[in-house]
Formats: structure tokens, C-alpha cells, sequence
């Protein structure tokens, strides 16, 4: 039975948040005074986890989604207070000392798989939450965790709230089509339009508008988002976790994050940078030549990029962004998106007639298994912009699948993102790019959804953070494939499917301006990494700069854009990873190449392999029990245009 999101209120978010800490201090209060055993001590913090999780779904999360804005108040209120709890729960001297007890059992050194891992992990927390330090230091380092809570979620909603944007006229907006302008809010003067800062506003805009001058003030604002009220915050985050790592006794954040990622430190990180950014600055000095060559003078500024990428585009590989998008109207995608993933890998996808959902534009769907009909998991689908809601695009776990006495718990999941109304006279329509966005994020579902695991703590997409973009890249590649768009790409009006020469041209400029486009994703890990490296990070602006100049553009002066770099919470010490997972993705993929790109029994041992073990083993050993051999990164520089 899925959760009525329509009677959700102020109220009711707040209540589902103290009802779970009710619930879960009546769990926990079972620990003490009990024997060490599985059942008296670790399941009882597995059902709290899922308590945690739930909660999530029915109260913190309608902060990103919810329209009305006193409920995402009392959201983001509830978010605050169940963070906190959970983070609290590390600190207990009590839940310790009974963990420390079991595993000392002869139960516990017969553990093995699941069982094993959740222990070794649950010790993990509780060493890292500073058990093993003095009483003084250990209290310091709650202080200072549950002022990082209260950051996260201030610094987060400051970003999905800001708004801000251009009123222009229709002369102003020269180069823009007339469906593009027909989909603008009016402006507060007559005769105007505002060109938001949301991406069906923004992107569109920098890709074609011809005022320059007005490209580049928009990209002033959409780089100072939130600053006014973000930049504190930051700087405070990045001294507290500084703080955090020296009491540890570790150099920096980054040694004190990455124990639980693939890397495992940040040596690994620099090492995979230094190896992979030479080449790229090499083949992107001739992609800057291009950008230059088609600008007309050597002023070439980071507001010029998407502009004359798509002009390049257009002229040279005859792709023209919206004539392509006339061929991805939303509901087609979604369709072929099922059609293809159900046949590689299992699945069949039914709509929800009534979900009960916190908007009407919300669909929800069931997965069920192909073979058997059994419902695998839920997931909602929130895809158009409105006020307040969270600007990018992402997937949220909303209820975990995990082994119950009554039977498997089936997982829950919202993706959010940002895509364009339809409107009385069409369907919305998916720039390429945003086709890819979507297969993106429906890979975080899939992972999330088809995760099988025993245990809360391991259940689909939570796995080793610098892993977890891997299931997604997968999915892009999907996007490239020839064979695979013209299943389902049909136009609009005629509903013809994509012309053979129309996908070839998309395919052949797949790299173009690729060197400069993965510069900028290494920029923004290597600004991560700067910000939580070793030594006294005082000067945030200085690594801004230092950082953005790896992308070969001059610095937009007066921009702060990591105000509103929300990965810096959750991914912090931690963004490498996408261009990390990218090696394992492309890798993956290579079996699909080698086998067939949609081949069913390559896709249902993914599905077992991968997906289904969700973090129950380390990512390398899923990875190379997938590709019967170790990974290499053979097929990722192949994709990137470098030779191995």
C-alpha cells in the first residue's frame, strides 16, 4: 500500500518524524540488560534504520517536492530533528559498549556475509563517532556533527528556495524559439518575460540566446545563487569538519570521509586526476581553438561555451537541439526507457492508477519481475519544475527493501528533476541531453529497486559513495546507441521515428568539446578535494579561482558558485566520484558492447551481480564478478577520445 501524500500537512510531517523516534527508542531501550545475541543487539538497529528511512519518505522529503511552502517549512524542520536522532544514535555509550559484548560472542566471530558485514560496519560508526577517544573528545565531536546536520539542511534549502532570473523582451530574447518564449512566466512589466534561474529557463537560454551581454548576466546570477546566505554556512562546514579530522588525528576531512568510499584516500584521488587531466588538457587546447574560431576573437568566456557548442553543433554535424528534441516528446521516452530496460533486464512496468502522490503532475509506477509477476519495488516519477521545489535532478530512497519476519519488504523511490511542462499545444519535450539526464537517474531507481539485500544498511544505491554513479553511467550509454533511440524516438507531430542520418550525426558529435566538458567535472572535484584537504583551508575564493582555471575559461569575476554547489554535502570529499565510477560504468558497458547492447542475459546477470547485492560487497569484488576479470580503465579513455 503505498502512502497518501495527499493528506500530508505541517502537522502530519512533524508527527511522522516523533512517531518514528517514539518507535525507535522503544527498540533501542530492548538493547541494554539483554544477552549479546544477533536478534537482542544488531536487529534491533537494522529496524531502527528502516524506521529512519521511512520516516524520511513521508516527512523530510516533502521538503524537496511538496508545492506548499509551510509544509516544506515544517520539512525541513523535521528533517533537522530526525538527522539529528539518527546522527545522535553513534554517540550512545549504551549501544557501544552492547555491540562491543556481541562481538565478542562466538555468535558473532561465526558471522559470516551479510551478517559479517553489517557488524564490522556498525563497529566502523561507532569508532568513527569517537568511542575509542577520551569522553571530552568524544562530546566535542557530537557538538560539532550535529552542527553539521543543522548546515546540511539550512545550506540545502537556501538553494531549492532562491529565486532570481532576467525580465526580458522578446526582442531581448533573439535566437530563443517562440515555444521556448510561449513557456515563460510574464514579467513584472508589460511586454516582458523572466527567464528563471531553473534549468528549462536557464539551459535553453545559454544555448541560444544571441545577446551575449545577457548570456553572461545570467550566468552571473545562476553562479551567485544563494551566496548571500550559503557562503557562511560553507566556510563554517568547511572549518567544523576540518576540526573534526584533527581530532581524529587525521591531516584532513578528505582522510577522515574517504575511509568508507572505494578510494580510500585522497592519494588514490590525486593519482587518478594527475593521470587522467594532461590528456585532456591536451585535446581540450584544440577545442578551445574551435570555441575561439567560432567566436571571431580570443575573449572566449565560460557564458560563450554552450552557446557556441550548439552552434557548432548545428553548423557542423547538422544536430540542431530542438530538432532533435521534436523526436523525445516525455512520454514516448519513458516508454521506450521501460520497454528497453524491462527486456534487458527482467522487468515489467505498471502505472499506479491512483498514487495518492504530493502533485498532480506525479506519476507512480510498480516493477514487477518479468518471470514471475512479484512486485520488486515502487517508484514515483516528479519531472516538471514548480516554486520551491529541488532544482536538479536526483533519485530519493523513500522506503528500503530489506528482509522482514513478514516477508521482503519492497523497496520505495522518487526520482525529482526538471523538465519541461508540456502545454495545451504540445507534449514536453527532452533536449538530448536531458534524455540522458532522465536514463541517468532512472539507473539510481533501478539500483535502489532491484537491490535485494538482508539488511537496511546495504540495501540497493547504498554502496561506496564513489561507486554509486556507476549504475547510472551504464544507462547513459544507452542514450548513444543508435539501435536503441530509434526504438522509441518518434516525432511529435508525425510520430516518423528519428531519421538513421539524424542519430548518426547525434553519435558522431557525442565528443565534441568532451576534453573541455570533463575538465570542468574534474575542476569541481578538485575545488571538493581543495576545500577538505590538509592544512588551514582559509581562503574559499582563492580555491575557486585556482580550481576553475583547470577548465582552461577565465574566472567569471563576482561569482561564488560553490554557494550553490549543493554536492558539497553528502558528496563532500566525495565528487570525483563521478568521473571515478565513470571508469567502472564504461567498463560494465564494455560487456554489453562485446555481447550485445541489449542483450537479456547480459543484462539479467547485471541485475543479479550488481544491482541485486546493492552494498552487501564491496564494489570492486561486484565489478570484477560482473566482468570476470579486474576493471580496468580501458574503455572509459576510450570513450573520452584518449588512448589507452
Amino acid at each position: 500500500m503505498l502512502h497518501d501524500y495527499t493528506t500530508v500537512t505541517p502537522e502530519s510531517v512533524r508527527a511522522v518524524v516523533e512517531d518514528a523516534i517514539r518507535r525507535g527508542e522503544d527498540v533501542l531501550s530492548g538493547i541494554a540488560g539483554r544477552p549479546p545475541a544477533w536478534d537482542a543487539t544488531m536487529a534491533p538497529l537494522d529496524e531502527v534504520a528502516a524506521l529512519v528511512v521511512i520516516a524520511y519518505g513521508r516527512g523530510p522529503f516533502m521538503a524537496r517536492v511538496h508545492p506548499d511552502r509551510e509544509v516544506r517549512d515544517a520539512a525541513q524542520e523535521a528533517e533537522e530533528r530526525l538527522t539529528k536522532w539518527q546522527s545522535d544514535l553513534a554517540f550512545r555509550r549504551g549501544l557501544y559498549e552492547a555491540v562491543e559484548a556481541f562481538a565478542a560472542t562466538a555468535e558473532a566471530q561465526a558471522l559470516e556475509g551479510e551478517h559479517a558485514r553489517l557488524l564490522e560496519f556498525t563497529r566502523r560508526d561507532f569508532r568513527r563517532a569517537g568511542h575509542e577517544l577520551s569522553e571530552e573528545q568524544r562530546a566535542e565531536v557530537q557538538r560539532l556533527r550535529t552542527r553539521l546536520v543543522e548546515l546540511g539542511v539550512a545550506f540545502a534549502r537556501n538553494i531549492d528556495e532562491y529565486e532570481d532570473g532576467l525580465e526580458l523582451t522578446r526582442d531581448e530574447l533573439a535566437g530563443l524559439p517562440d515555444d521556448y518564449v510561449a513557456r515563460l512566466s510574464p514579467g513584472k512589466d508589460e511586454g516582458t518575460f523572466r527567464v528563471s534561474l531553473d534549468y528549462p529557463d536557464y539551459l535553453p537560454f545559454m544555448d541560444n540566446a544571441e545577446r551575449r551581454d545577457l548570456r553572461e548576466a545570467l550566468a552571473f546570477k545562476f553562479n551567485n545563487r544563494a551566496v548571500e546566505s550559503n557562503r557562511s554556512l560553507l566556510a563554517e562546514t568547511i572549518d567544523i569538519r576540518r576540526r573534526l579530522a584533527a581530532i581524529f588525528g587525521l591531516p584532513s576531512w578528505a582522510h577522515y570521509a574517504m575511509e568508507e568510499k572505494m578510494a580510500r584516500r585522497p592519494e588514490a584521488v590525486e593519482e587518478f586526476y594527475d593521470a587522467l587531466i594532461p590528456p585532456l588538457r591536451e585535446r581540450a587546447a584544440a577545442e578551445l581553438a574551435d570555441l575561439r574560431s567560432a567566436l571571431g576573437h580570443d575573449d572566449l568566456r565560460l557564458w560563450d561555451y554552450r552557446h557556441l557548442h550548439t552552434r557548432i553543433r548545428r553548423e557542423r554535424f547538422g544536430v540542431d537541439p530542438d530538432e532533435v528534441a521534436a523526436y523525445f516528446p516525455l512520454g514516448s521516452v519513458l516508454d521506450g526507457m521501460f520497454e528497453l530496460t524491462g527486456e534487458v533486464f527482467g522487468l515489467t512496468y505498471h502505472r499506479v492508477d491512483e498514487p495518492r502522490a504530493w502533485h498532480p503532475d506525479v506519476a507512480a509506477y510498480e516493477i514487477r519481475d518479468a518471470d514471475d509477476g512479484r512486485l520488486l519495488a515502487t517508484f514515483y516519477a516528479d519531472l516538471h519544475p514548480r516554486e520551491g521545489k529541488f532544482g536538479h535532478a536526483a533519485a530519493f530512497d523513500l522506503v528500503p527493501g530489506r528482509a522482514t519476519p513478514g516477508g521482503y519488504q519492497t523497496p520505495a523511490t522518487a526520482i525529482a528533476a526538471n523538465f519541461t511542462k508540456p502545454t495545451a499545444d504540445g507534449p514536453s519535450l527532452l533536449k538530448h541531453d536531458e534524455v540522458v539526464t532522465l536514463f541517468h537517474e532512472f539507473g539510481h531507481v533501478l539500483h535502489n529497486s532491484l537491490g535485494h539485500t538482508r539488511f537496511t544498511r546495504f540495501t540497493g544505491f547504498n554502496t561506496e559513495w564513489d561507486f554509486v554513479e556507476a549504475p547510472s553511467q551504464i544507462m547513459e550509454h544507452w542514450c548513444w546507441t543508435a539501435e536503441v533511440l530509434q526504438r522509441f524516438a518518434r516525432h511529435h507531430h508525425t510520430g516518423d521515428p528519428i531519421p538513421e542520418a539524424l542519430v548518426a550525426k547525434l553519435v558522431e558529435a557525442r565528443n565534441l568539446h568532451v576534453a573541455l566538458f570533463n575538465l570542468r567535472q574534474a575542476s569541481f572535484g578538485l575545488l571538493d578535494m581543495a576545500f577538505h584537504g590538509a592544512g588551514d583551508i582559509a581562503d574559499l575564493d582563492a580555491i575557486t579561482r585556482e580550481t576553475s582555471a583547470i577548465t582552461g575559461f577565465p574566472y567569471h569575476e563576482g561569482t561564488f558558485y560553490p554557494a550553490s554547489f549543493g554536492h558539497l554535502f553528502g558528496y563532500d570529499a566525495g565528487y570525483y566520484g563521478y568521473l571515478w565510477a565513470k571508469v567502472f560504468g564504461d567498463d560494465m558497458f564494455s560487456r554489453f558492447e562485446a555481447e550485445g547492447v541489449t542483450n537479456p542475459k547480459v543484462g539479467k546477470e547485471y541485475r543479479r551481480t550488481v544491482l541485486e547485492r546493492g552494498g552487501s560487497v564491496d564494489a570492486a569484488d561486484l565489478v570484477s564478478d560482473f566482468l570476470g576479470r579486474e576493471p580496468n580503465q580501458q574503455a572509459f579513455l576510450r570513450h573520452l577520445g584518449i588512448e589507452a
